[in-house]
């Protein structure tokens, strides 16, 4: 299926004053006289002097479809003289005879006109005819309306589109409208517009969507290729982070080793002030969450209870706990409105901020030592349910899905758009999984040394496109996320690195605290970079008394 075949150059197909060029909304133009009638016109595969000529070092580009869709660039962004020079020179036109006429009668309102064109036009899919078909009726019973030609629209609508027998609920809503002036404005689908030229070409637009590209190639297709180019060389850049770095056409992309973080900017040992100390917890405190407004903060005990602190008083505001049981980890909801609580009968609790308990999840929820996630819809919950296993627990849905791993989990962590999950293993393996829809093992990545503590990884960089770890060797390590490379061992502390924190607006920025009691932060040796404004989950954890 395709075009007609065009014996004559564009400049002697069609020979038309300007008056009589009616433009596009793509920049094209269509001649409004062409010989003979549509019927005629049966398609055929468009020919050029070149056939099946391919151009291209690899022979895989056909001559006929570049110069198409260079054409359609050319049209699209204004150049139609341009445009019209590369159709004569090359003999290869954007459209064959018979869309052109197509597209005439579309926006001249021909309908029964481009109706029987459509069925000329050498499609074999009936579907796609009849969506086509539809489309075009459809415009012309609401312009029936519009001239209030009542009569006429019913006609259209009794005789022409019902027959058709496709979309139904459609087809009630538009007789709806004859009954219901005022339901016609309800009913009218985007491409309706109050201006019946603009209406038109806005058809002509859906029913570009339509038909097949090799008979109206889409808007913006070189566009296209080319983004989707760009993005294949971006994401095969191995250390592409930043925000500054502009993609150019004229090259191949490839991003230098130093837009990693690997250059200890600050060791902070003694030189942080002291504002607050939170005192209450009468056991070893095992994490800290954040709340989303940065202004309360939530702390664990170990099998013990959940405070939860005004950041800049130090005040206690309120205790969550309950009788006989203890708190093993603690998260907020995404609004900040709820608190949830890992307790070590291994379930999992929702509380009020005025520590009243709305919800408890029962049964194998969690372990005794326990990460705890939320995603930022606030629906799922996520959680180490057994040793080797990961709950996400859908509270709303009430579905409960489960990872497992054949070794025991030690910890995890959540993507920033909760596709993710990064979970650390036993066996010295980090496994992503992909958590969207089908729970999917995606990637391994490995190198780090873990034998006797809690070792924590996290997402970063731009887009997350990185994967970062401590580990018991005293480095930190960096991974590519899509390829599981490693990138970066960092050295410089004299302990086990038990976590790392990527700064969730400055992609070049990494935080990772170690048994050698100092807090490392990592950048670049260009402090230029731009900070992206995202967020980040706010929860960090120590071993505390594990």
């Amino acid at each position: 299926m395709g075009g007609v075949e065009d014996d004559e150059p564009a400049s002697k197909r069609m020979k038309l004053s300007s008056e009589e060029l009616i433009h596009l909304s793509n920049g094209s133009t269509v001649k409004e006289s062409i010989v003979g009638s549509s019927r005629d016109l049966m398609a055929r595969p468009l020919q050029s002097d070149g056939g099946e000529e391919v151009v291209g070092s690899k022979g895989v580009i056909k001559k006929v479809e570049f110069v198409r869709i260079i054409a359609k660039a050319l049209y699209s962004l204004g150049y139609r003289r341009s445009g019209a020079h590369l159709e004569e020179e090359s003999g290869i036109a954007l459209h064959s005879s018979i869309i052109n006429v197509f597209m005439r009668q579309v926006l001249e309102g021909d309908w029964d006109e481009s109706v029987a064109t459509l069925h000329n036009i050498g499609l074999t899919d009936e579907m796609t005819i009849k969506s086509a078909s539809f489309l075009i009726l459809e415009q012309k019973f609401f312009e029936f309306l519009d001239e209030e030609k009542v009569m006429d629209a019913l006609k259209t609508l009794r005789t022409e589109i019902s027959p058709l027998c496709i979309n139904h609920s459609r087809v009630r809503e538009l007789s709806l409208s004859i009954v219901s002036p005022s339901h016609c404005f309800t009913v009218r689908s985007p491409k309706q517009d109050t201006s019946r030229a603009r209406s038109r070409t806005k058809l002509l637009e859906e029913l570009q969507k339509l038909l097949p590209p090799t008979v109206m190639i889409p808007e913006r297709r070189l566009e296209h290729l080319v983004e989707q180019a760009l993005g294949l060389q971006r994401d095969a850049c191995m250390f592409h982070n930043s925000l500054d770095e502009e993609i150019s056409l004229f090259a191949d992309h490839q991003c230098a080793r130093d837009q990693i973080p690997s250059y200890a900017l600050q060791v902070d040992a003694n030189g942080i002030s002291l504002k607050h100390k939170l005192s209450g917890h009468q056991k070893p405190v095992s994490s800290v969450s954040w709340s989303p407004d940065d202004h309360q903060l939530l702390t664990c005990g170990v099998e013990e209870v959940v405070r939860r602190w005004d950041a800049s008083s130090g005040e206690c505001l309120s205790v969550y706990e309950k009788a006989g049981l203890g708190m093993v980890s603690c998260g907020w909801s995404p609004d900040g409105k709820w608190i949830f609580s890992g307790v070590n009968d291994k379930s999992i609790s929702m509380w009020e901020l005025d520590a009243r308990e709305l919800e408890c999840w029962k049964g194998q929820r969690t372990l005794k030592i326990s990460d705890l996630e939320i995603t930022s819809d606030g629906k799922q919950i996520i959680s180490i349910c057994r040793e080797t296993a990961i709950l996400l627990l859908d509270r709303e849905a009430k579905v409960e899905r489960f990872i497992e791993e054949d070794q025991t989990i030690t910890s995890f962590s959540l993507s920033r758009d909760n596709r993710f999950l990064l979970v650390n293993l036993l066996n010295q393996e980090i496994h992503l999984w992909s958590i969207e829809d089908d729970l999917k093992l995606v990637s391994k990545y490995r190198g780090h040394k873990r034998t006797r503590f809690i070792i924590r990884s996290c997402f970063g960089g731009l887009e997350q496109a990185f994967v970062a770890s401590g580990s018991e060797d005293s480095l930190v390590y960096i991974w590519h996320r899509g390829t599981g490379e490693l990138i970066e061992a960092l050295p410089g502390h004299s302990g086990a690195v038990n976590c790392v924190s990527w700064n969730p607006t400055n992609p070049h920025m990494l935080a990772s605290a170690s048994d050698d009691r100092t807090i490392r932060i990592w950048g670049l040796n260009n402090l230029s970079a731009k900070q992206k404004d995202t967020h980040g989950n706010g929860i960090h954890y120590s071993n505390g008394g594990t």
